[in-house]
């Protein structure tokens, strides 16, 4: 699977999937918006079909509220994704740097572990390295 493929091809989630994640509250959109940025800036650590998945949890959830991200980090995904991502690279990078700076370590744990715990993403012994973000 290419590295292109994993922000163009997301995986389909069930309606129960889709509804949950309509109800994440703004800091998880946050949170959300933060793995894009890395899985588009290709220092994402999860399993390639993990970021499929976060893929399609963004493209579910970008139009909600978030709590301290917004059009700026919407606007650089989408042309990341619409373009070349190797050459928007850089400015992935700064954009996701300055993300992971307003999301702290224990918010982004939760939300994974919510996804986890709700069947949007395999459960812990699927799990990605510890420390990956």
């Amino acid at each position: 699977m290419t590295e292109r493929s994993l922000h163009t091809q997301p995986v389909a989630l069930s309606p129960a999937q889709r509804a949950f994640l309509l109800r994440l509250s703004p800091a998880e959109v946050d949170c959300a918006i933060a793995v894009m940025l890395k899985i588009l800036d290709g220092k994402c650590k999860m399993p390639p079909h993990e970021a499929r998945i976060m893929t399609a949890v963004y493209d579910v959830v970008r139009h909600r509220p978030a709590l301290a991200l917004g059009a700026d980090c919407h606007r650089m995904i989408a042309t990341a994704r619409a373009e070349n991502a190797q050459r928007y690279r850089a400015d992935v990078y700064e954009a996701r740097v300055l993300a992971e700076t307003r999301i702290s370590r224990p918010v982004m744990k939760a939300f994974k572990a919510t996804l986890r715990m709700h069947g949007v993403l395999p459960g812990r012994n699927h799990q990605t390295s510890p420390g990956s973000f």
